[in-house]
């Protein structure tokens, strides 16, 4: 069994079972969301307008008593709208620092592609080292912080592909997808009137999330499926479709991810079923396909399939 105190344990199911209330029939993406924020990486998510990507971000802010801020990239949006700016006060002589909406525990960066690469590369030292350098001077960022970004995965039109050193830092790449039926009936119904968002109420604050974050390192993971991550890697590096394999910052992050899947099934170690579990959302966006291999409408599916591949071939330990 895992570490968590009971208290604790409760305020984390509390904590799953608040966003799948309004995330209807997604717990696979809940489950991300929340393995996302204890594992300390960023989230993107590929899929059409309108699935509930704003919606969920907003949940998960509600959900844990953090500030949300909403950046709307655009072609136009410089690195000091995200990241602030120093303002020189006459009266005093003296700059003050005005922060942007960086500053928060859950920042939604919607349609990040829609930046230039200037801009985006604005958030690299924020995900990276959760801090940001100005005029020689760096400011912390809050504790927790996830950048939740969207993209649109079928428009291309006035888009800026992000660059591979941008991808690598994001923990998990998923899609939420359309909902079934049956949920998006009950969708209907419960919003018809106002969004449940209005009455959503913290089940866990900041600083539960970090103690719940640092008892997840403590999950332990035996040397044979620690080798196990290094054949999968390892795959991505001499693969014929692969140009450039994965880093060793993405065998850090499936190390992270299965370590926080563990920990959410109630265990305080890994078995093989964490990593395959936590592979394909990340490490296929890490992958550079060679150009005969990538197709720009379906390159999200090649290298899912890859990775998927890999999982079956490659030996599992007993």
């Amino acid at each position: 069994m895992n570490t968590a105190s009971p208290d604790l344990q409760q305020k984390l199911t509390a904590l799953t079972r608040s966003i799948g209330n309004i995330l209807l029939g997604k717990e696979e993406v809940v489950t991300f969301s929340v393995l996302t924020l204890l594992a300390g990486g960023h989230l993107l998510i590929e899929d059409a307008p309108g699935v509930g990507k704003t919606t969920l971000a907003q949940a998960l802010a509600r959900s844990i008593d953090g500030s949300f801020k909403r950046i709307q990239f655009t072609s136009d949006l410089l690195p000091s709208d995200i990241l602030g700016v120093s303002v020189f006060y006459p009266d005093r002589s003296e700059f003050q620092f005005k922060k942007g909406p960086i500053f928060a525990n859950v920042v939604l960066a919607d349609e990040i592609n829609r930046a230039t690469p200037k801009t985006q590369s604005a958030l690299l030292e924020a995900m990276n080292e959760r801090r940001v350098t100005m005029d020689m001077a760096s400011h912390k960022l809050a504790t927790p912080f996830l950048v939740l970004a969207t993209q649109n995965p079928v428009e291309y039109h006035g888009t800026f592909p992000l660059p591979e050193s941008q991808l690598d830092r994001f923990l998990m790449r998923i899609k939420i997808g359309y909902p079934d039926p049956q949920e998006e009936k009950r969708i209907l119904i419960e919003m018809r009137d106002t969004s449940v968002l209005d009455h959503l109420e913290p089940v866990i604050c900041a600083s539960e999330v970090m103690e719940l974050s640092e008892q997840t390192k403590q999950v332990t993971m035996e040397e044979s499926i620690l080798d196990y991550i290094m054949h999968l890697v390892g795959a991505t590096r001499s693969s014929a479709a692969v140009q450039v394999g994965v880093s060793p910052r993405g065998s850090l992050a499936l190390y992270r991810a299965a370590q926080v899947h563990a920990f959410l099934q109630g265990r305080d170690y890994c078995i093989p079923d964490d990593v395959k579990r936590v592979a394909v959302p990340t490490l296929s966006h890490r992958l550079i396909l060679k150009k005969k291999y990538a197709h720009l409408m379906d390159l999200r599916e090649e290298s899912e399939a890859i990775i998927t591949e890999m999982l079956d071939s490659v030996p599992v330990p007993i």
